[in-house]
């Protein structure tokens, strides 16, 4: 049985660049083209017919980790394999969490790198390393992806930081995350100060009502008076002219 042609390939590093080749061993296939792929998506196609084919990419090799292929389009096409292999490049996914005291704490890490990692752990700043053992804390780990679950967070026991550290057959790599854990009464104070704004300005506005009301009595009392000195004054001039009549 005849052998198919073989690919070479090879991955270089320069200035803030790296840069994929693959060269084919047969020189007289009739090649129409070539393509890069990489998760399904084509990186770059073009309808050269040379034995070699190279893809640039601008950055670290940490940053393009992963399965690339190259592409020799023929009858059949011939496809080659190019695989960027770094230590984990471990990352939190938030850097900072909050949790209340009494309720369950979550801390995330993912490493976005290839190969996956094959081994986590946790560790706390003063504590050590972690494990489900102590029956306070869960660990779950699947392929690129760990979390790390505290019950019953407390505020003196659970708020530091916490590392988490991944391994593959390349290296280690690890993350920070901050906790912080705040008092249940913590969630009250906003309503707490919505409440004393209303009883403040509710005690203003009785203070405000009390003051008023004694300045409009005394206007009640001269209006009501007003018609009864204009009664007598208008008696005593119709008596005048009744005697002057006379």
């Amino acid at each position: 049985m005849r052998a198919g042609p073989e690919i070479t390939t090879h991955v270089s590093e320069g200035s803030d660049k790296v840069t994929l080749s693959c060269n084919i061993s047969a020189p007289h296939l009739t090649i129409t083209g070539h393509q890069w792929i990489h998760k399904a998506k084509v990186l770059l196609e073009d309808s050269n017919s040379g034995a070699s084919t190279s893809y640039t990419m601008e950055g670290k090799v940490e940053e393009h980790s992963g399965i690339y292929e190259c592409i020799f389009k023929a009858n059949p096409p011939i496809k080659g394999e190019v695989n960027i292999s770094v230590p984990p490049q471990v990352t939190a996914y938030k850097k900072s969490e909050h949790g209340n005291e009494g309720d369950t704490g979550v801390l995330t890490c993912k490493n976005p790198s290839f190969p996956a990692v094959t081994t986590w752990s946790w560790h706390k700043s003063g504590h050590g390393r972690l494990d489900n053992a102590s029956g306070r804390y869960i660990i779950k780990s699947s392929g690129n992806k760990t979390e790390l679950r505290i019950l019953k967070l407390d505020i003196e026991q659970d708020t530091g930081e916490y590392f988490c550290n991944g391994t593959n057959s390349l290296g280690t790599g690890d993350a920070t995350v901050s906790l912080r854990v705040r008092s249940r009464l913590a969630a009250l104070w906003p309503f707490l100060g919505i409440v004393a704004e209303v009883l403040v300005l509710v005690t203003i506005i009785f203070i405000y009502e009390k003051r008023r009301k004694p300045d409009e009595v005394p206007d009640d009392d001269d209006g009501g008076s007003a018609p009864l000195k204009s009664n007598a004054t208008n008696h005593k001039d119709k008596n005048v002219r009744q005697r002057n009549a006379n």
